[in-house]
């Protein structure tokens, strides 16, 4: 048990900036871990989950597609049974769905191969399937071989952000955007917020996702990584009945990104996504919305050309497939023969804040750095919200031993 001391020049022992979900998992553990720690969440959204949180695809990943003993395959493995567990506890809309990683050409068989063998690493039941097998899954799925991953499901997110937010007794504060962040290692942190006011704790924890790299320097440490934002795009399948559950292609294992996927929701609707394109803002769910200091950053960072130069071809056919639905509705026929073009209706986008180092390498596991009275999640994009609990359980680890030696 961490006692600790309260001081009333403080408006909270830990502040926590971003209420996503790992941020508000962060508060709900640090409360869990060390009873009567005054924890004050700092979002900056009228309310939780407007970002990367409330814009996926609702998947419990199973952990299959990630580096063995990485910090991704460990808490996407036990994540993944405690969503389920934590969904079913407090009623939030969730099912274990199974899923489908199809290959569709010759040269896809040895990395779905390779996927067998990571899954059976990571300790998850995994069965293979030949082509006419697949069927018994999905009827209009077609394609040479598939594994079936039974761990998979589906949650409402959102929902999980605020019951974590209810059950934590955390001040969650929203429309509070920080501006500008006095740090003082003896002392703790001063937070000024947009509207002039001033909070101060004793440490600060940096869950602010798309804005993570910028919210570390202002804290006075350089996070050497810049977050450059992708902007995954999804339809709506206009006959869901012709997807029973998830079904994946098989990645490519050069890019983080699973490529385009067909999702059952617990609504009952099929997503169809998202591809992956560069954002003109950390927001920019839209080709319209341009933000030009965000975009001078991406690309004043040397990673990021790196990408486009080592990536362009890749990066080609993703902007083919955002430009024309045409391109799109023929990426997803590979696995789904029967879809038409009218089949995909527009949905809501997405952006994932996804670090790059300077040498253009796409960070490729969680990462949390730490500074005097800081802690800051760098990367937490897929699979984060299914790894929520165990991330926000080892940044609660981090902030509590802060504050026990301030």
């Amino acid at each position: 048990m961490v006692h600790v001391r309260q001081q009333g020049a403080y408006d909270g022992d830990v502040l926590v900036v971003g209420g996503g979900i790992v941020g508000l998992s962060t508060a709900y553990a640090i409360t869990r871990a060390a009873p009567g720690t005054r924890v004050l969440v700092l979002e900056k959204e009228p309310g939780p989950a407007r970002h990367q949180t409330g814009r996926n695809s609702g998947v419990i990943h199973s952990g299959i597609y990630y580096r063995p003993g990485s910090l991704k395959a460990r808490y996407a493995v036990r994540g993944a049974a405690e969503m389920v567990k934590f969904c079913a506890e407090y009623g939030i809309a969730h099912a274990v769905t199974g899923k489908l990683i199809v290959a569709t050409g010759r040269d896809e068989l040895p990395r779905l191969h390779a996927l067998v063998q990571r899954g059976r690493e990571n300790g998850i039941p995994v069965r293979e399937l030949g082509a006419a097998q697949i069927a018994e899954y999905e009827p209009e799925v077609r394609g040479l071989a598939a594994i079936h991953v039974g761990t998979t499901g589906v949650c409402d997110y959102t929902g999980v952000a605020r019951q974590l937010a209810a059950a934590s007794g955390a001040d969650i504060r929203h429309g509070a955007r920080v501006v500008r962040i006095d740090r003082r290692p003896e002392r703790g942190v001063a937070v000024l917020l947009a509207d002039g006011d001033i909070v101060r704790g004793r440490v600060l924890v940096n869950c602010a996702g798309l804005y993570c790299d910028e919210i570390a320097r202002l804290a006075g440490d350089e996070p050497e990584v810049r977050i450059v934002p992708f902007r995954g795009e999804y339809y709506e399948l206009a006959r869901p009945e012709l997807v029973r559950g998830l079904v994946y292609p098989v990645p490519d294992p050069a890019f983080p990104f699973l490529g385009v996927h067909l999702t059952r929701g617990i609504d009952g609707g099929v997503h169809i996504g998202p591809n992956a394109v560069p954002a003109l803002a950390r927001e920019g769910y839209g080709w319209g919305v341009v933000r030009p200091r965000e975009t001078l950053a991406t690309l004043t960072w040397p990673g990021s050309w790196r990408i486009a130069r080592r990536h362009w071809r890749y990066g080609a056919g993703e902007l083919r497939r955002s430009l024309s639905k045409a391109a799109f509705t023929e990426a997803v026929r590979r696995l789904l023969p029967a879809v038409r073009e009218t089949d995909l209706v527009p949905t809501p986008a997405g952006v994932r804040a996804q670090a790059v180092l300077r040498d253009g390498t796409l960070v490729d596991d969680f990462l949390i750095k730490e500074g005097p009275r800081t802690v800051h999640v760098l990367n937490a994009p897929s699979p984060a919200a299914t790894a929520s609990l165990p991330i926000g359980r080892e940044v609660a680890r981090r902030a509590l031993a802060a504050l026990g030696a301030g």
